[in-house]
């Protein structure tokens, strides 16, 4: 008997322990239904998404300078056009060197940088240089400034296909010695005029070469153009390394009995870039529809495209509610990113009252809510959705601690990280040159735009 009571006692016990436990959802004591919370799930698909254009960007003195001539036939032409300032050799006064100056060759050296976008196949490139009319200065200049350049006067022109992530073997001049032959990183190599050069370095008034200042008064500086051997190709967008970037000259020094070969480098004391966009009809009408909800919406990168979203049911929520998780799904339209990828990466902020980006709560280094890592905006390969964990910014709006100013979804470059809080940039870029065709709010399409939304009821 004593071993029947003890297996009766654990029966009792083992009963109990799972009676208290019939709500799997429910987070408490699990005995008395009063103390009981539970999460509910509501997908909230009423969204109201527009296709805006980005504001303009800063292209000046950029880590990564698109060179573009890009046909997209969903979205239309996009062309970039760079801006350099020459400057004198060590960016100082230059002293011509003695004796008869003979130049062999000058290259205009354009390395790349990573992020190429478009037809790196098919497509035939022809890359013409021009001399500015106007001085690129050392100061700040957006995507929309409009550089006047002598297109009557081709100083250097290359056809190439484009090869962003191969090396070049170059021969390497040396002064005094065996000229040798050198592997250097992927770059752009255009025949440069010689007689450019001889005018306005080697044959210069001293008064031109006394400083970078008086140098660049005099040759303003260089306009660059991407074109496509044929129209009927797709194009591209080059990302170029332009800090690195630089004339060299290669040339023949007779002084006496003495012959010698040797190289000066120009490098580019600025840059910046001159960004046009020429969209489709599609696109357009997108643009122009300001008050309908859109079933499709656009992003593109090069300050191209963003989107505007809104959610008008959160008044329809209950406000004894405490919201456990929301999350803003974002889907392309299924094969728009063939042949070409999707964005990397979209990022997403809220404008305050003084119509002045700033980050979601969630995003925020100094909202105690945030989560460092887990705000999102990725695209996934496998799920082929980008998502946004927004609980902290819903909430503020339920509550009214937040007023909505306008709220976007914009592309940004995966590089684009601030250091010191590890929190994207909301910053609208030119360094990243992908587009992103979403389902907007397709009531018939599953993969409409969707906020989900998990919630807990407060019992009053």
């Amino acid at each position: 008997m004593k071993f029947l009571r003890l297996d009766l006692l654990t029966l009792l016990i083992s009963l109990f322990i799972f009676n208290s436990c019939k709500r799997q959802d429910g987070i408490g004591l699990g005995i008395d239904s009063s103390n009981q919370i539970n999460g509910s799930l509501i997908v909230d698909s009423n969204i109201i998404v527009n296709t805006v254009v980005e504001d303009s960007v800063v292209t000046s003195a950029l880590a990564k300078t698109p060179l573009a001539n890009f046909t997209d036939p969903e979205f239309g032409t996009t062309k970039s056009n760079l801006a350099l300032a020459l400057s004198l050799p060590n960016n100082a006064a230059y002293t011509v060197p003695p004796g008869t100056l003979t130049i062999d060759s000058a290259v205009l050296v354009l390395r790349y940088a990573d992020g190429f976008y478009g037809d790196s196949v098919a497509t035939r490139y022809v890359a013409n240089v021009y001399q500015l009319q106007e001085k690129a200065n050392n100061q700040t200049y957006y995507n929309t400034k409009h550089w006047q350049a002598n297109l009557g006067n081709l100083l250097g022109t290359k056809t190439f296909t484009a090869r962003t992530h191969d090396s070049v073997t170059i021969t390497n001049i040396r002064d005094a010695k065996v000229d040798t032959v050198q592997k250097v990183g992927p770059q752009l190599r255009i025949p440069f005029s010689k007689k450019f050069i001889y005018d306005n370095l080697l044959n210069a008034t001293g008064s031109q070469l006394a400083s970078t200042l008086l140098f660049q008064n005099a040759v303003k500086g260089l306009y660059v153009m991407l074109d496509k051997t044929q129209a009927s190709n797709a194009g591209g967008v080059l990302q170029l390394a332009l800090d690195s970037s630089r004339i060299d000259v290669f040339y023949k020094a007779v002084n006496g009995a003495t012959i010698d070969t040797a190289t000066v480098t120009l490098p580019f004391s600025s840059h910046s870039a001159e960004i046009t966009h020429t969209y489709t009809s599609t696109i357009q009408a997108a643009l122009n529809d300001k008050t309908n909800s859109q079933n499709t919406f656009y992003l593109q990168g090069l300050a191209g495209l963003r989107a505007k979203v809104s959610f008008p049911d959160l008044s329809k929520l209950p406000d004894s509610i405490v919201l456990n998780r929301a999350e803003l799904v974002i889907t392309p339209v299924p094969n728009s990113g063939i042949p070409y990828a999707p964005l990397p990466k979209l990022t997403m902020y809220q404008l305050d009252i003084a119509k002045q980006r700033t980050l979601i709560q969630d995003a925020s280094p100094t909202d105690a809510r945030a989560q460092a890592g887990v705000f999102g905006g990725g695209y996934s390969k496998t799920k082929k959705e980008y998502h946004f964990i927004v609980t902290a910014y819903i909430q503020d709006l339920l509550l009214k601690k937040t007023i909505d100013y306008g709220t976007y979804v914009a592309p940004v470059d995966t590089t684009e990280v601030n250091s010191q809080t590890g929190s994207t940039n909301i910053s609208p870029t030119a360094q990243v040159a992908a587009r992103t065709v979403a389902v907007g709010s397709d009531k018939t399409s599953p993969y409409k735009i969707k906020l989900n939304i998990i919630y807990t009821k407060i019992r009053k």
